[in-house]
């Protein structure tokens, strides 16, 4: 029952890239997808098929020793994980989240230390921004980094940090100059073992349960002044340029849960009867089927189309990377609460995979902005005259 398809004829290496990626997560990824999900704990046979495969962290430059695949390539994989698990699809989704702004803006040294180990699978990259008292309004962090000497003294807390305590290395969002707003951040390079580092307990959450999630502390850690990212008080402006260009990764994310119900409901409609023959020959489910693959091939255009655009940085990737992200996302909401639906009863039990996929969708309407303020980013490009036309 895959919708994989699109109505424009993309260039084969992106064939060859979900061909070959799904076929490495039908065999090591999708069979652990439930066990990770109720026993709550991090995929790690998950990560050693994406690893083997250098799926993991798809998208480093080949200079730094990655697979170099660009951002619709990197989509790609991130749909097709997601397919068959959405926690495992943070393992290359938040690496890539971890990463960009050094690959937007950190010095070379600093590409040339922390991307090389990403690349290889010997770590992970996580993203810190979001704060206990600091979600969509995230200028108003309380975290700060004040400079002593050489280095940088950094005191805070960072909340919902995905692969919090796995990853070895943290992009940190700090106030440099508390007075100047969003114009006093700056942003850092942190990792696990520096003194004064720990970690919360892991969130219980309602999805995404192999996927840990963590509050990360900051207890007077010194950093030398060469982990600082770009230029001091240009922090914030880099976060939200990292968010355009990983809002996409979470349209992908939403657009491979989406496709995954779509084909296991399908499948179970093909082979469940009633009445005398398979219920996908009732006009009722036929529907919901049509409506999932409809709702599935629009989202798969505007997250393509997004990522093109990631990829040449256009001006109006800001509204393509909202829109494809909120669209997606409200898609696959919908869609796997329809998909549930399908199976009835079946559907609400862990006997199947669609009620762990109804799960997982809510938190791509939420994080990396909520889909209400993916609505206000897109009124702001479009009043600015910024979005298409």
């Amino acid at each position: 029952m895959s919708t994989g398809f699109s109505p424009y004829q993309l260039p084969a290496e992106y064939s060859d890239i979900r061909s070959a990626t799904r076929d490495v997560c039908d065999a090591g990824v999708a069979p652990h997808a439930a066990e990770a999900d109720a026993a709550a704990a991090f995929p790690q046979a998950s990560f050693e098929a994406l690893k083997a495969a250098d799926l993991h962290a798809p998208h480093i430059p080949a200079e730094y020793g990655g697979a170099g695949i660009d951002a619709l390539g990197t989509a790609i994989v991130i749909e097709e994980v997601a397919r068959a698990c959405a926690s495992t699809s943070l393992i290359p989704a938040v690496n890539k989240l971890g990463t960009v702004p050094l690959l937007l803006d950190a010095s070379e040294k600093l590409k040339q230390r922390y991307l090389p180990p990403v690349a290889a699978g010997e770590a992970m990259f996580s993203y810190c921004l979001s704060e206990p008292e600091a979600g969509s309004d995230a200028a108003s962090m309380k975290t700060r980094a004040v400079r002593d000497g050489d280095t940088w003294i950094l005191d805070g807390v960072k909340r919902w940090i995905t692969n919090a305590g796995v990853s070895r290395y943290y992009t940190v969002f700090a106030a440099t100059d508390p007075e100047a707003g969003s114009r006093g951040i700056s942003a850092f390079v942190v990792e696990k073992d520096d003194e004064g580092v720990s970690f919360g307990a892991p969130e219980k959450k309602l999805g995404i349960k192999a996927s840990p999630t963590r509050e990360v502390y900051f207890d007077s850690v010194r950093l030398p002044a060469d982990r600082l990212i770009g230029d001091e008080g240009k922090g914030f402006s880099l976060a939200m340029r990292t968010l355009d260009h990983t809002r996409v990764t979470i349209a992908a994310q939403a657009l491979g849960i989406a496709q995954g119900a779509l084909d296991a409901a399908g499948a179970y409609a093909t082979e469940r009867e009633q009445f005398g023959k398979p219920i996908s020959g009732f006009q009722a489910i036929q529907f919901k089927l049509a409506d999932a693959a409809m709702k599935i091939s629009a989202a798969r255009e505007l997250t393509y189309a997004a990522a093109a655009r990631s990829e040449r940085v256009d001006a109006d990737l800001t509204y393509f990377g909202a829109a494809a992200k909120c669209f997606a996302s409200d898609a696959a909401m919908e869609i796997t609460t329809d998909m549930v639906q399908v199976l009835g009863g079946y559907g609400y039990t862990q006997d199947f995979p669609l009620e762990r996929m109804m799960r997982d969708a809510k938190i791509t309407q939420i994080y990396e902005g909520t889909n209400e303020v993916q609505r206000i980013v897109m009124a702001r490009e479009l009043l600015k005259g910024k979005a298409f036309g």
